[in-house]
């Protein structure tokens, strides 16, 4: 049903009811003519004109009703834009404009739906560089712009950041910049993102001089920047071409006391990650006198120096082990109400540790945990690690009681290192104590861990349970490496059960390849059986799987014939052993000289005393 209400306000409400499908022209084309034929069916009424107010009779007479869509009956009356414009009756003319509009609109739609299906491109193109896949989105964007499709999409700086950013992730970073080029052939200004992108890119492969060949591109270079070669540079260090743009842009920045008060947050940081930068450099590198002469400027300067400013400098004094110097700054640190943090503390008893000055570490220890800093993972394991080395287990273990009363759960490796030390005490009831401990904290051993234990209990005897071991390892997805299996075998070998230390090895080539050491314990296993028959076969095996040669074999096959009362063997593995250019200890070459002798071999004696005794 259609119907046209003409109000008093001269509103005109149009009401289509029907289940046509509006996107086809052709309806849009019947429509046009229906109200061609309304409009224009009487070309003589007044009801239209500019200044003519309307009467009721002429409302009420205005009134249609269609009760069916397909014949329209007009009322008595007509349209007339003005008395200027004459159609001369043609509805045709009328029919036409608004045909016209209605191909417009169309015209518009096509073009807006071109537009997002531009952007829906554009958008899986971005897509595909942020999940990694910027080779294909490469390849989608090079097909659509071969078709000059969406090219303004495609060729946007919003597009270029997405692409150079996937590739400088992948480290490609020819075709980073191939990409940049190509930028300024298509006329796309890069902006910051991608330049900072490209710093970044560079920063990561270890390239900073490549890096600043890019800084230099950038009008003004923000804090992202110079953040990120902050970071390349604590890693890799400062070329003399860096230092030099870092002090250029440093002196730039040494202006006016008014152009101070204008400067924003954002570059006053930037200076001071500058100066930091320069400041870090200079004292990895020993240059304190540098270091202190820019340290001057920064103090003029004032908001230059901050806790991050501190802990480079004293890092400098205590890397040229001038203590004296990096406490007198920590106590000037201290003066300008600036507190150490963690870093600060770290940095003296990791310095401490490595110069064996326990003591001192754990003092600084001690203090940071009375001034409210909250030691963390590496500050515990320092210290551990150090009393450990030094043999002080008992204050380790104080220390590692302290670590579980904070709430700190050691890692693997500060357990490892404390069964190495009991270990070494041979204090088996603590290496089982400190195992037991972990598994009721949830620590999950690593093998090196399961490795000490298994040295552990083969040291005490315990043979049985190392063995037993093994199985544990797998159970907590672990596989035994090749120091487990050469522990194994070479227990097995010692208890004298060569069946079994056999059946480790066939084992063991499922997991591992096994080395020189492996087949050294089976030779010397066999040879305690004087079994030389099948240790001679590992023996021959070593050389034919190309493993590096070494003397111990030798020696140990040497010592064993001479004890068998079979010098002249002996003395044809002491040859082959001098042909391959390997020595033995003064004991294999007195007991093979011995045996020699005692056989009546003097010529074959005589060369080995006088060669090598």
């Amino acid at each position: 049903m259609v119907s046209i209400v003409l109000t008093e306000d001269f509103q005109i409400f149009l009401r289509i009811i029907n289940n046509t499908n509006v996107r086809t022209a052709a309806f849009f084309d019947g429509i046009s003519r229906i109200f061609a034929n309304i409009f224009c069916n009487k070309a003589n009424s007044g009801l239209w004109q500019r200044h003519d107010p309307l009467s009721p009779t002429v409302l009420d007479e205005g009134i249609v009703k269609v009760d069916t869509p397909h014949s329209i009956v007009a009322q008595g009356w007509s349209l007339e834009r003005n008395r200027q414009h004459k159609d001369n009756g043609d509805s045709q003319a009328v029919f036409n404009a608004l045909e016209t509009v209605l191909k417009d609109s169309l015209e518009r739609l096509k073009t807006r739906r071109e537009s997002f299906a531009g952007s829906d491109h554009a958008a899986l193109v971005r897509a595909l560089c942020v999940d990694g896949k910027v080779g294909e989105a490469l390849q989608l964007r090079n097909k659509m712009l071969q078709k000059s499709l969406y090219r303004d999409e495609f060729l946007s700086v919003f597009t270029y950041n997405h692409l150079i950013n996937g590739f400088c992730k992948k480290g490609e970073m020819e075709k980073a910049t191939s990409l940049l080029k190509e930028m300024s052939e298509v006329g796309c200004i890069p902006n910051r993102v991608t330049y900072n992108t490209l710093i970044h890119g560079y920063c990561r492969l270890g390239n900073v001089n490549e890096a600043y060949r890019v800084v230099r591109f950038i009008n003004k270079p923000n804090k992202v920047t110079w953040n990120t070669l902050l970071h390349a540079h604590c890693r890799e260090g400062l070329s003399e071409n860096a230092k030099k743009i870092l002090a250029e842009k440093l002196d730039k920045s040494s202006l006016s006391k008014e152009r101070k008060e204008r400067m924003s947050d954002s570059e006053r940081k930037s200076d001071k990650i500058t100066s930091t930068i320069l400041l870090d450099t200079y004292c990895k590198e020993g240059d304190m006198d540098q270091a202190l002469k820019l340290w001057t400027k920064m103090s003029q300067k004032g908001s230059l120096i901050d806790v991050t400013a501190y802990n480079a400098l004293i890092h400098g004094f205590l890397l040229k082990n001038e203590f004296g110097d990096a406490y007198a700054y920590l106590c000037d640190m201290l003066k300008r109400g600036f507190h150490p943090d963690l870093f600060t503390y770290n940095t003296l008893i990791s310095r401490l540790c490595m110069l064996g000055k326990v003591d001192e570490a754990c003092e600084v220890h001690s203090v940071m945990s009375r001034v409210g800093v909250k030691p963390d993972h590496t500050s515990y394991q320092m210290v551990i690690r150090t009393l450990c080395l030094y043999g002080k287990v008992t204050k380790a273990k104080n220390i590692l009681i302290s670590m579980l009363e904070n709430s700190i759960i050691p890692k693997p490796f500060i357990w490892n290192v404390m069964i190495g030390e009991y270990i070494k005490c041979k204090d088996l009831e603590s290496v089982l104590i400190l195992r037991d401990q972990m598994r009721a904290l949830g620590v999950v051993p690593n093998i090196f861990t399961y490795n000490a234990l298994t040295h552990a209990l083969i040291k005490g005897g315990y043979i049985r349970e190392a063995l037993d071991l093994r199985h544990e390892i797998r159970l907590n997805g672990l596989l035994p490496d090749i120091v487990t299996y050469n522990m194994l075998i070479g227990a097995a070998c010692n208890t004298g059960d060569l069946r079994f230390a056999l059946q480790l090895l066939n084992e063991m080539s499922v997991d591992c390849t096994p080395d020189i050491i492996t087949y050294t314990e089976l030779i010397r296993g066999f040879c305690r059986k004087k079994k030389m028959k099948h240790a001679l076969e590992l023996f021959r095996k070593i050389q034919t799987v190309g493993l590096p040669t070494s003397d111990v074999p030798f020696q140990i096959l040497i010592k064993a014939y001479c004890k068998m009362g079979e010098p002249e063997k002996a003395f044809s593995i002491y040859q082959e052993m001098v042909r391959k250019g390997l020595t033995g200890r003064y004991s294999t070459y007195h007991a093979l000289f011995s045996e020699l002798l005692r056989k009546g071999f003097k010529e074959a004696a005589e060369h080995v005393f006088t060669t090598h005794m």
